[in-house]
């Protein structure tokens, strides 16, 4: 059995993200295994797993902020708007200047209203949406506010006559589709735009640096956490260290007087284990998840 802790792995494309919590299980020898935060079969890059009580600490790296590097084609629109999906219109961009691209990029940066793709993982009255599309229904999500902070473009490039490739660095909110942003880009040119590579470069603060691979996890089966529990929460959160009697109250699901640690934090115990993640409200310290072995 694997330690309790988190992985940062590199996903390959091809995979879906479930497919690579299915892996991890066989290698860990697991079933208590999870992800925080899909990344689509053409994606590569950072996924973070979660293996044991750490599966429980995966709802705070869902919402942690990503960055992604990617390459938005201009001159064609896709049913799915990346690569994966048929070729639904064509428009030659050859055209449209490079400062028309950084222009068209530039205005969805900060906090935009996006449309998600239709062909995405929310849920519409309990079903997922690609799968509604996949079975012929059109399929239109309300738009939500996401924040894009940085938007680099690194290379216009004219290498396939008639589109426009456009290599980009993003770092933005969770819930941000990048798919979008070349979606809304190619019809703010007027052109249609899919994205046609994705690699997630960081989740947080787990980077693609520290991710290992899936034939490195298969090498080092059954030890597969890189992080184990108290090394993750101890990166990822501020920590607080309890007295002894506060470890005992805690565990048990108590509250604790607060110290003023903004947003949620851990709580290690005097043994160095840790006890929960916890937040301040209402003058009290309470345990959001306690993670402390019954």
């Amino acid at each position: 059995m694997s330690t309790d802790g988190l992985i940062v792995v590199d996903k390959p494309g091809g995979m879906t993200s479930h497919d690579v919590v299915a892996r991890i299980r066989r290698l860990a020898r697991t079933r208590r295994v999870g992800h925080g935060g899909t990344l689509d079969p053409m994606a590569t890059g950072v996924l973070v797993i979660g293996v044991g009580r750490a599966t429980r600490l995966l709802t705070y790296v869902i919402g942690a902020g990503k960055s992604y590097t990617a390459t938005i084609r201009l001159g064609q629109a896709t049913v799915t708007d990346d690569a994966e999906g048929d070729v639904i219109a064509t428009t030659p961009a050859g055209g449209i200047t490079d400062e028309a691209v950084r222009g068209a990029l530039a205005a969805l940066t900060g906090e935009i209203d996006q449309v998600p793709s239709a062909v995405s993982a929310i849920k519409i009255n309990g079903e997922r949406a690609y799968k509604r599309v996949r079975e012929g229904e059109s399929v239109e999500l309300p738009a939500r506010r996401v924040t894009v902070s940085r938007l680099d473009v690194l290379a216009v490039r004219r290498d396939t006559p008639d589109v426009v490739d456009v290599d980009v660095d993003v770092t933005c909110s969770s819930g941000t589709y990048i798919r979008a942003i070349a979606r809304d880009a190619g019809l703010a040119l007027g052109v249609g735009g899919h994205l046609t590579a994705l690699r997630r470069t960081a989740v947080g603060g787990f980077r693609l640096a520290e991710a290992a691979t899936l034939d490195e996890l298969e090498q080092r089966a059954p030890e597969v956490v890189n992080l184990p529990l108290e090394a993750a929460a101890d990166r990822y959160f501020p920590r607080r260290d309890a007295t002894p009697e506060e470890a005992k109250v805690l565990s048990h699901g108590g509250p604790l007087a607060p110290v003023g640690i903004t947003g949620p934090y851990a709580v290690f115990g005097p043994d160095g284990g840790l006890i929960a993640i916890v937040s301040e409200r209402d003058g009290r310290a309470r345990a959001e998840i306690v993670l402390a072995p019954a």
